[in-house]
């Protein structure tokens, strides 16, 4: 008798104590899983706390009011809840939301759960409620680091079942003081990924509504739930499609075009004898060149890595050398219009061929020693998100904005240089009117030789953002048909003209 009354105190001390020991436990958990958010843990290290966080939440045992944790980053609810009793559930988080640098206890996110999320369940059937409000979007990270409202995340779970496809959605309200609507931010729930890899936002069963100072997220499962922010400059994936459909047809059309007139030149005149033809061959060469591996960049990139690597070279070289003729190009037009007198030099295209063929190959060949992880996969991104075009090119910022400083110059030279020539030719203009059409030919053509149309790229900003991206698309995907044309009828008249004095 004494036995049964020792092991009964036993057990009841044993209730007492429990409880109050895996709260702790639960307490010490979320502390640990919150300095690991403010160091900068490793996704592994977080995810592990957080998986291990949500099965002490499951196997503990709260009251009739359910149990709250909190910490200046975390916040959890557990709720016992019986399928036949179960009318609903609105929770609001006591974290606070900060507007405009300032906390403000108005903006609290919440969450309300409809009845039909105990549907299909026996009437006297337990389960248990997880709720967890996490402030930091570190947990979260995809591979595009894409920003989430406010960095708040919602997650809510049953202990012992999957819930999906509910008839009535689950309703959660992200609160904020920003001007957002459905072309900037979307309702989104986190889908995990394998071991090693980065997990992803998805929109899938998840509608968004905005109102002013909330976005409404119908979602109809339970997961984690955030609001995805979409960058300004993201496309849409329709834009986009038509960018890349544009750029391929204009591609390989210049490409055709400046392969037919290089051979038209090797067929018809076998070595151009000036150095004038003799440049614009090289520009079709470079131009050639960055067509073909623009064409090339985007199926090699679902290859192997180093492959893209290779293809991500030989697209920035061609580019820099295309470039570099573009430039030479506006150098040779200054000697010829505007400096006119002494302009001999010594080996000149030789010159020329090294500063534009050889050092921009130096330069990537560098690159390619001694760091090569600069060529890779580049994403570009649209305005969802999801649909992602993905090709091979710089994934380096500095190596990126190197190379438009470094076409920046060479167009801010040749805009220089095609003044100058408007000016002289307005000033032989006043001497012979009939001109005045032949003159606007000149300069248009010469437009296209100095690669002036590149120079839409710096207008990449605002409400200027689509139209300057198809009209930079539509004009140098189109540079090798243009020049391609200007070479013919400059070809053309110079023959007329010979023929003419022969005569």
């Amino acid at each position: 008798m004494l036995t049964l009354l020792l092991a009964a105190f036993v057990l009841c001390l044993a209730e007492a104590v429990l409880p109050s020991q895996g709260t702790e436990y639960i307490q010490s958990c979320m502390h640990n899983l919150t300095e690991g958010l403010k160091r900068g843990s490793s996704r592994h290290n977080w995810a592990s706390r957080l998986t291990e966080l949500e099965q002490l939440l499951a196997h503990s045992t709260p009251g009739k009011e359910g149990y709250s944790f909190k910490t200046n980053m975390l916040e959890a609810f557990v709720f016992s809840i019986t399928a036949g009793s179960f009318r609903g559930l609105n929770l609001s988080s006591s974290m606070p939301v900060r507007s405009k640098g300032q906390v403000s206890a108005q903006l609290r996110d919440s969450i309300s759960f409809p009845v039909e999320l105990m549907e299909g369940m026996k009437a006297q059937e337990k389960q248990k409620l997880i709720c967890i409000c996490i402030r930091s979007a570190g947990m979260f990270l995809d591979e595009h680091n894409s920003s989430v409202l406010n960095n708040h995340i919602l997650g809510a779970f049953l202990h012992n079942r999957r819930v999906g496809r509910l008839r009535r959605p689950v309703e959660i309200h992200f609160r904020h003081d920003k001007e957002l609507d459905s072309s900037n931010a979307t309702c989104v729930f986190w889908q995990p990924a394998g071991t090693g890899s980065a997990g992803n936002w998805s929109r899938e069963g998840c509608e968004t509504q905005h109102q002013k100072g909330i976005v409404r997220c119908l979602c109809n499962h339970l997961t984690y739930f955030a609001v995805l922010l979409i960058q300004a400059h993201d496309l849409s994936e329709s834009e986009l499609q038509s960018l890349t459909y544009i750029s391929t047809v204009g591609c390989s059309i210049s490409a055709a075009a400046a392969l037919c007139t290089l051979l038209l030149c090797c067929v018809f005149r076998c070595r151009p004898r000036d150095d004038t033809t003799r440049i614009h061959m090289n520009l079709l060469a470079a131009l050639l060149l960055l067509n073909v591996s623009f064409l090339l960049s985007e199926p090699l990139a679902a290859g192997t890595t180093g492959g893209c690597q290779a293809a991500a070279a030989l697209l920035h070289g061609s580019l820099l050398c295309a470039l570099g003729w573009m430039g030479a190009e506006g150098f040779h037009l200054y000697l010829l219009l505007i400096k006119v007198y002494n302009i001999y030099v010594r080996h000149y295209l030789l010159k020329l061929c090294l500063c534009t063929w050889g050092l921009p190959t130096l330069a990537v060949v560098a690159v390619l020693i001694f760091k090569r992880e600069i060529y890779g996969h580049h994403i570009i991104s649209t305005a969802d998100g999801y649909k992602n075009v993905t090709m091979c090119w710089l994934t380096s910022p500095s190596a990126h904005y190197v190379t438009l400083c470094y076409a920046g110059l060479i167009l801010l030279f040749n805009v220089l240089v095609l003044v100058a020539v408007v000016a002289v030719l307005r000033r032989t203009r006043q001497q012979q009117q009939q001109r005045a059409r032949k003159d606007w030919m000149t300069v248009l053509g010469l437009t296209c030789l100095l690669g002036t149309t590149w120079g839409t790229a710096f207008c990449a900003f605002g409400v200027l953002l689509v139209p300057q991206l198809y009209l930079f698309t539509v004009l140098n995907s189109l540079q090798g048909v243009f020049l391609c044309f200007w070479y013919l009828s400059t070809h053309r008249s110079k023959r007329s003209s010979h023929c003419s004095t022969s005569r």
